[in-house]
């Protein structure tokens, strides 16, 4: 995986099925996946935080899908050729409608953008897809490489700016080594592995501190191209189904609970997690996790072009946070003149030019902190 690829499906063996209590579409009795992250014990809001999926084409004509309302095609979107079924797969777990036809996905009435990054031959080109994406909202990416991708980094550290939450595939790579896969490893991207149907973490997914959750990844039914299965239906396994279903999740999730931050919905969802499987009821219903007001403010560059914390005239200040040793290891916050810092928690802080600099306390994994700033005087 040298270069940025669509996330292939695992291709594991089928197994056992539960019936959902959602609408009767005809191949919803083998959605386990439903009833694992509780999208049928509670029903599904009607549209709200746009959920945008960066993929291959999606089919606008395949029988479940099409005419979907709340669905806007980004870009001119392919679905003939190697692997272009991936992207209308992903899409109709997520969102397929409840319409008495195939699947129906986790979030039904979602408000759905799509932007097909395989336009271009033998390419999988996914930046200008974040870039365009709306936020506040969920961004999902079920692809993924070895090696960092300075572009695709780039455009996801603006849409952060933004307001939206990442949501990428971990990868099925645990076979192959295991190596760090990203986009999922960036900071602030949600990270997300397949779990079984007794959920435990899928063989093939990838795993390690960087991964932050996991969803349901094995046989799972997807609506596919007709195309590739004349039926319009298959089931296919890996962590690109997993981002999809967790995605969707965080979708439903933010449009209920419209006043969280994409760093709040990115902790409520890692911390309401059972057994580290996604669970929409259990974060629908948690308290709402501290406010991390800044974030991104990881770098220099992200800082300094937020307003400072001390001013010549402002000469105090006060501020809460959150770190994490692996998805926000650092917090910075510019600052005027020659201050004296105190945190609470277990952080570190100090001065670095014009910036304060908060990180973990040696040995911790995360910590909620206030940071107090003073300007000495002259």
């Amino acid at each position: 995986m040298r270069r940025l690829l669509l996330l292939a499906p695992a291709f594991l063996c089928a197994g056992a099925l539960v019936a959902s209590a959602l609408a009767a579409d005809p191949d919803q009795g083998q959605e386990w996946f439903l009833a694992a992250v509780g999208a049928a014990q509670t029903a599904a809001p009607g549209p709200g935080i746009p959920l945008t999926i960066v993929d291959s084409g999606v089919d606008a004509s395949q029988p479940d899908l099409a005419g979907r309302p709340g669905t806007t095609y980004l870009n001119a979107q392919t679905v003939t050729g190697q692997g272009e079924f991936h992207g209308t797969e992903v899409a109709s777990v997520a969102a397929a409608p409840a319409n008495g036809i195939g699947i129906v996905g986790v979030y039904p009435q979602a408000k759905v953008d799509v932007w097909d990054a395989t336009s271009a031959p033998g390419s999988v080109l996914p930046a200008p897809g974040v870039a365009a994406a709306p936020c506040p909202g969920v961004i999902e990416l079920s692809l993924g490489a070895t090696k960092r991708d300075p572009q695709l980094e780039a455009a996801i550290d603006a849409a952060q700016r933004r307001g939206c939450l990442v949501v990428a595939a971990a990868g099925n790579e645990a076979g192959q080594g295991n190596p760090t896969i990203y986009p999922a490893a960036y900071l602030h991207v949600l990270a997300v592995g397949a779990s079984d149907e007794n959920g435990r973490r899928a063989s093939f997914s990838s795993y390690g501190p960087w991964v932050d959750l996991l969803a349901p990844g094995t046989d799972i039914e997807a609506d596919t191209t007709t195309g590739h299965d004349a039926s319009g239906t298959v089931q296919d396994a890996g962590t690109s189904f997993s981002a999809a279903i967790a995605a969707a999740g965080a979708a439903w999730v933010w449009t209920e609970r419209p006043s969280l931050s994409a760093a709040q919905l990115f902790a409520l969802l890692k911390k309401t997690a059972v057994g580290g499987v996604v669970n929409i009821p259990a974060a629908l219903h948690a308290p709402t996790p501290p406010i991390d007001p800044r974030e991104p403010n990881d770098t220099v560059a992200e800082a300094a072009a937020q307003p400072a914390l001390t001013t010549a005239s402002h000469r105090t200040a006060r501020i809460a946070g959150t770190l994490d040793a692996v998805k926000d290891p650092r917090d910075l916050y510019r600052i005027y003149g020659h201050p004296h810092l105190t945190v609470s928690g277990h952080a570190m802080a100090r001065v670095s030019g014009s910036y304060a600099v908060v990180t973990l306390a040696h040995g911790a994994t995360s910590t909620s902190y206030v940071l107090r700033v003073s300007v000495r005087g002259r």
